[in-house]
């Protein structure tokens, strides 16, 4: 809530961030639902396109199936499912296409709307280029971990989102050909549910490394006031690492370290202006 970076190692540095795009993906899926009033439980067909994006697509999804959007978006948020990330840039980019009586590749109409989020956000060292994260000759994007920061920043306050992260396994279906496929995807953080962890997501690419956005929360500190009320500070912190040899064993320590100097700070009586000192502010869209 306040945007208080306590711990920062280049930050700035541009990187591949990997399957931490899908974040931008997922929360552009659920902002154009909202605003176009789209029943998630709409179907997507999986387009020709999908068959030349490899990488991660645990339920085995081809041409032609049909997903709800709902489900595709679990397994591209849990599963890390490129193709399902795909699939619902396309079924939403045929759709903005569509009201904007435009014609054209759906998929990068898509990506132009993540990178406008991106720049509606501040998120100013950041480029997708497609909404999977995964990296060829020909498309390479870039974030930062600071830009990631504010990307969680602002999903971890669309409560959907929220729900689904939260989630360490989902029970999700396909058709195909008139058969109804279920499978059950599974959330690739490891430490989900520990250290506080209720979210965000992982990603690897052989040029990222392993990257993972976290967002750890406490139980809010409650002081009484002279006055009888009560004054409540909530603790909700987010950890983005990029490019860690060990994602999984490094963010619960930054997280500890993390909470304690937010401990100093408010302790200290929650001072601004120190001289270094680094905030990163959200705008509500």
């Amino acid at each position: 809530t306040s945007g208080r970076v306590f711990v920062s190692q280049n930050g700035d540095q541009k990187r591949p961030v990997a399957s931490l795009t899908k974040i931008a993906t997922a929360l552009v899926v659920l902002d154009f639902a909202k605003v176009s009033q789209t029943d998630l439980s709409g179907q997507a067909i999986v387009p020709q396109s999908a068959l030349g994006i490899g990488g991660s697509n645990p339920m085995g999804l081809y041409p032609g199936d049909r997903i709800s959007m709902r489900d595709a978006l679990y397994s591209a948020l849990l599963g890390s499912d490129n193709v399902a990330a795909h699939t619902l840039a396309d079924r939403v980019g045929r759709s903005l296409l569509a009201q904007r009586k435009k014609a054209g590749d759906p998929v990068k109409e898509f990506v132009r709307e993540m990178n406008v989020l991106a720049k509606a956000i501040g998120m100013k060292r950041t480029k997708f280029v497609n909404p999977t994260g995964l990296d060829t000759a020909q498309q390479r994007g870039y974030s930062t971990a600071a830009d990631m920061v504010a990307l969680c920043m602002r999903a971890m306050k669309n409560e959907a989102f929220a729900f689904y992260v939260l989630q360490k396994s989902r029970d999700v279906s396909f058709s195909r050909a008139g058969e109804v496929k279920t499978f059950k995807v599974k959330s690739t953080n490891e430490i989900l549910g520990k250290k506080g962890v209720i979210g965000i997501k992982t990603g690897t690419t052989r040029l990222a490394g392993e990257c993972l956005a976290t967002c750890s929360q406490k139980k809010p500190l409650v002081v009484k006031l002279a006055d009888g009320r009560s004054q409540v500070t909530h603790r909700k912190l987010i950890c983005v690492v990029l490019g860690s040899p060990d994602r999984f064993g490094t963010t619960p320590l930054l997280l500890d370290q993390g909470f304690s100097l937010f401990l100093q700070w408010r302790k200290a009586g929650f001072p601004t202006g120190v001289k270094g000192e680094r905030f990163i502010h959200v705008p509500s869209l």
